[in-house]
């Protein structure tokens, strides 16, 4: 027979009493220093917290740096269940080789880089045909345009642009230019406030109503005056992703007599309306049409950020705007805002524009529109109220609100911070100025949005409601504190400096993240 036998120990209890007497534990620690052999989490480091606020005077191993960061930002939401962003988080593996491979190359470095150089022309030439801009390589005849960091930069340099045309304009006239406006939705990205605000150009608004979320044409030229450098007209508000009517705008210009400039913020339809309405007049096909941005980290279909923005000719962009230099080597013409960027995110946009054709992005966004409108109608049958459009009509997103209900405890924001718990970033907002009584929720719809999870995120809507619907007021407030507090980045922010903080200054935007130093 086999016996079990138990492992002596000096301290064994003999006979009820302990042998060898009780000795006194003492705690051994390891303090030599890391010799690295040992895994991540058994130096040193993965017993401290990692540095906040000051430089640390010693290095690290760069394996146990990289984990370290690395689990720090595990804590990040899933970019992919984030339906709040129009950002791209999605490439293939082969873009993102390419990308990785051009991190050390400094794009403005056109003499040291000319191959990205080149293929920035490349782009900005498909891209303009595809907005049907006038081609020719004469002084004031083909089309020019320039890639941006995003929108936001590409839509500064066209006001600048525009504001620059008028005041020379006005200077030739022998009038004053010291009042300049721009007409433009109060459902504009906060991009245009900012470029008003730096630039110093009056905002003349065309308010949303609770029946209409876009601008309306006629009001819209009405509030020209002989001040406005230009209109701004959307293709895709980010309130409700609706296309506004630029053919309509450009028609009563010409109605009028007026030689009004309008830009096109194609920021996010840019990429979608030629593949999937492509008779839409919205672009140079329109007389009035001087200028479109389109951002290539949204529907473009490249990680952020890049964007770009196009002209018509020459003679809407005042050449004193345009620096000429010569000390990386070589004569090159720069028009930005910024100078030193990557080339990366250029590369991966030449990439997609080659690897789908035009083709392939038919196909995404065909997808896009029918899964948007699947959303949009489930939706609707569980008895929400959708504000956007369908079919091609607007951008693929769907934006909604619950249906007007006394007896109802829950709101949009509710709805929105229960589906947080499931991990879904569903935006609740209300909207744009004069109609802020309307709240409401928003689904981006993506490239990697597929059928399947949409069914997904419908299910969950589904069950927030039923548990939402079970819960009284006060029980819904105080979940929605803690998640708000606990679960979300907003509720726990400590990046924005006091002074500008929104309830602490009137003058704060949407937005607004000025980091002080600690």
């Amino acid at each position: 027979m086999v016996h079990l036998s138990t492992i002596p120990d000096e301290n064994q209890v003999v006979d009820g009493k302990v042998a060898g007497g009780i000795k006194k534990a003492h705690l051994q620690l390891v303090n030599d220093d890391d010799s690295f052999t040992t895994s991540v989490y058994g130096s040193r480091f993965a017993a401290r917290d990692l540095p906040k606020h000051e430089m640390p005077e010693a290095e690290m191993s760069k394996d146990v740096a990289y984990r370290l960061i690395k689990d720090h930002l595990s804590l990040d939401g899933n970019p992919i269940l984030n339906l709040a962003s129009f950002v791209t988080t999605y490439m293939e593996e082969e873009a993102e080789k390419l990308m990785t491979e051009s991190f050390s190359k400094n794009f403005i470095d056109y003499e040291e880089y000319p191959q990205s150089a080149d293929i920035q022309n490349r782009c900005v030439s498909m891209i303009g045909r595809l907005f049907h801009a006038p081609i020719g390589v004469e002084d004031d005849v083909g089309a020019i345009g320039t890639s941006c960091v995003g929108s936001s930069e590409a839509i500064m340099l066209a006001v600048l642009a525009m504001k620059r045309r008028w005041k020379n304009k006005r200077i030739e006239e022998g009038k004053p230019y010291d009042r300049p406006n721009i007409v433009m939705s109060s459902a504009v990205q906060v991009c245009w406030e900012k470029a008003a605000r730096y630039f110093e150009v009056e905002e003349k608004l065309v308010y949303c109503t609770e029946e209409r979320y876009v601008i309306d044409p006629e009001e819209t030229v009405n509030l020209v005056d002989e001040n406005t450098i230009g209109i701004c007209v959307i293709l895709g508000t980010t309130y409700t992703g609706e296309y506004e009517d630029v053919k309509a705008v450009d028609d009563l210009l010409t109605k009028k007599g007026l030689n009004t400039p309008i830009h096109v913020d194609a920021a996010s339809g840019g990429f979608v309306a030629p593949f999937v309405v492509p008779d839409l007049e919205w672009d140079f096909r329109l007389e009035h049409v001087v200028s479109i941005n389109v951002s290539g980290h949204k529907y473009g279909l490249v990680y952020p950020g890049v964007g770009w923005v196009v002209w018509r000719s020459a003679k809407f962009l005042p050449q004193e705007l345009v620096f000429n230099i010569n000390y990386l080597g070589a004569d090159q013409a720069s028009f930005t805002l910024n100078f030193s960027k990557g080339a990366s995110q250029v590369i991966g946009q030449y990439y997609q524009l080659i690897r789908l054709g035009k083709h392939g992005y038919r196909a995404i966004m065909s997808n896009l529109t029918r899964t948007a409108n699947y959303l949009s109608d489930s939706l609707e049958a569980l008895g929400f109220i959708i504000m956007s459009k369908k079919s091609g009509e607007g951008l693929p997103l769907v934006a909604f609100r619950l249906p007007p209900q006394e007896d109802r405890n829950y709101d949009e924001f509710a709805l929105a911070h229960q589906l947080r718990v499931r991990g879904w970033v569903v935006p609740a907002y209300t909207m744009a100025p004069n109609t802020e009584n309307l709240k409401m929720l928003r689904v981006v719809v993506r490239e990697d949005f597929t059928r399947s999870r949409c069914d997904s995120l419908i299910t969950d809507i589904k069950q927030s409601q039923q548990l939402l619907g079970q819960m009284d007021q006060d029980s819904i407030k105080k979940q929605q504190d803690f998640i708000h507090k606990h679960n979300t980045s907003s509720g726990k922010a400590s990046h924005n400096h006091p002074k500008y903080r929104k309830e602490k200054h009137s003058l704060q935007g949407k937005t607004g993240k000025t980091h002080a130093i600690c």
